[in-house]
This record gives structure tokens, sequence and C-alpha cells, in this order.
């Protein structure tokens, strides 16, 4: 796998209003900056360097784990192998993932979030999407059979950006791309994307009403943007502002109600908003395991209060939205 600076090949499928030139100047410095010899670097750099020799024959995104290739595929010396690069990512977040007949248990129960989306996802065929904050790539492979013609991945971090090159080397699914870009960067991708998925990320954000304006100019008119949040329970159009952390969680900025959420897209000039699921956490869903050994959603509530955080907050609901951009789609 070469270290030099890729070509950017995602964007010749991008629309003409795509801002190209800053984007792949942009592209370009960042991998001259994750291909430098730093340990922090080639602590996910070596791993996803290892697989080269390693691609799928068979590949099955279609279930509730995503499939990369089958146990027989590979001696038990390379499964160890793979195993070891696998483990280098640790710790998964998303998923659950087989590799060679390697199952990877993430934290979280990744398909129960993708099921909740199933009803309201629009049609994918042919269509240029962007999944902001995309992680190792989850829901980007459970995109692939919908036949898009571009899903690219926007992920600043490192250890996710290597994660998910390494699966899609061996996956070979050629409609999916990941770029070392953030939300913070879409206002190079003006008028470009008929989908864009916002999973997870906008209560990371201090401004989140701006965020889902950026979101409104990078959507093509008629695009959809589907939306999944933490929040609080309640119907009032309100949002928590925590101290210090929520639920362990630092770097934690507004946590709305699914109602004041709904407010927000619609302030920031989306059409036909939905809330279309909400429900409360659970252990069930969000929990340590042997890919993820660290705190996980347990360790976050009080443990005397199920209804609160460990830091006295109401403990925290998931909600879904939906909600498209004005204008034509042809």
């Amino acid at each position: 796998m070469s270290q030099t600076p890729s070509s950017c090949d995602y964007l010749a499928l991008l629309p003409d209003s795509a801002r190209r030139q800053e984007i792949l100047t942009l592209h370009r410095e960042r991998q001259q900056w994750v291909n430098q010899p730093k340990k922090g670097f080639l602590r996910y750099r070596t791993p996803f360097e290892s697989l080269a020799p390693f691609v799928a024959r068979s590949v099955d995104c279609s279930g509730d784990s995503v499939i990369i290739g089958r146990a027989d595929e590979l001696s038990a010396g390379d499964q160890d192998l793979v195993k070891a690069a696998m483990r280098a990512f640790m710790p998964w977040r998303k998923g659950p993932f087989s590799v060679f007949g390697i199952d990877i248990d993430a934290e979280w129960r990744s398909e129960r979030k993708w099921q909740r989306l199933l009803p309201m996802l629009p049609d994918l065929e042919g269509k240029i999407i962007a999944d902001i904050g995309c992680n190792n790539g989850y829901y980007m492979f459970r995109m692939a059979p919908y036949h898009p013609k571009l899903v690219l991945g926007l992920e600043p971090s490192m250890q996710h950006y290597y994660c998910f090159k390494a699966l899609n080397h061996m996956a070979g699914q050629e409609a999916l791309h990941i770029d070392l870009l953030g939300v913070e960067h879409l206002s190079l991708f003006p008028d470009c994307f008929d989908v864009l998925f916002l999973m997870g990320i906008i209560y990371h954000r201090a401004s989140p009403i701006d965020v889902l304006r950026d979101i409104y100019q990078a959507l093509r008119p008629g695009g959809t943007l589907l939306l999944e949040s933490q929040a609080i329970p309640g119907e009032a159009p309100i949002a928590l502002f925590p101290d210090k952390t929520y639920a362990k969680v630092p770097g934690t900025y507004f946590i709305p109600t699914g109602h004041c959420l709904r407010l927000w897209m619609e302030k920031a000039g989306f059409d036909q908003v939905e809330l279309f699921c909400q429900h409360p956490m659970s252990e069930d869903e969000q929990r340590s395991t042997e890919w993820m050994t660290f705190e996980s959603y347990r360790d976050f509530i009080d443990p005397q209060d199920p209804t609160l955080t460990v830091e006295g907050y109401p403990a925290p609901h998931r909600v879904f939205l939906r909600g498209s951009k004005k204008g034509s789609s042809s």
C-alpha cells in the first residue's frame, strides 16, 4: 500500500459545484500529515499496511453483520495476522463485522440504529451520499447494497480513517471513499450531495444550527438529511447545556429534546422535517465487549437511578429525524 499522497479519486464523482482544487489541496496536505514516520501515526498505519495481501472473495453488506471474507479463504496463520491487525484498531465503536470469520462485536449494536433508519431511507441508487463522522464506515458498508454512485465518509480521526481503509481494501467496495475531513469542511461541497447522514455528531458542536445550515448548503435541491442524535426526554423545545461532561463525555454542548432538534432543522431551512423515532438508551445497545474494553453506558448512568446520568442530568434518549432541502432534485 503506497504511502504517497493519493489522487483523491472520489473528486471525479462529485458534481461541478464542488470546490475541487481546494478539496484536492486539503486532501494532499492531510495525506502527507498522516504519512509522517511518527509513532502515533504508525500505530494505525502499520496494521493497515499489513493487510495488503488480503482481499476477500466474498463480501455481504446486506445483513446485520458486515461480512468481509469467510474463514475458509485464509490459512489459520493468515487469519491470526488479520485478527492481530483488527485488534490494533481497538476500541471498535461501530459494528458488528465479520472479517474472514473473525467476529468483531463493537461497543454499539449499530445494526439496530440502521434498522430504525430503514423505513425512512430515501432511494440511494446512483446517488451521491456523505456520512459525516463515519467512524469505521459501518453505515457506509450498509449503504453499498443500494448501489450508490458515491458514499463519501468525512472522518478526521486517524484511527477510524485507517480502520475503514483497511476494511474496504479487503472488501473492495468501489463506491465507498473516505477522507480526513470533518463537518467544518462542508463549505467545500456546495449543492453536492443527494443524501447526507449526520449520526451521533451534532451534540459535539458548539453551534448546532450553523452546522445544520452548512449541511443544507451541501445538499442538492430536494436532497435529504437523515439525522440521529443523543437527546433528553420531553416535549418542550429546550436543550440541556451540561457543565463539564454529560454521561462522562467531555466536549458535549447542547443535548436537545427531539422537538427542539426538529425546530433547529426548520430554522436552518429544512422542509418536511419529521421526528420518526425516539427511544431511551440502554446498556443492551451500548456496552463494553472484547473489542471495546473501556467504560460504556452502564458506567455513565447513576447506579441508584437509571433515569439520570452520573452527573445528575436526564439519562439519554436517541432521536431520529429526516428533513429535505427545498427544491427539485432533477
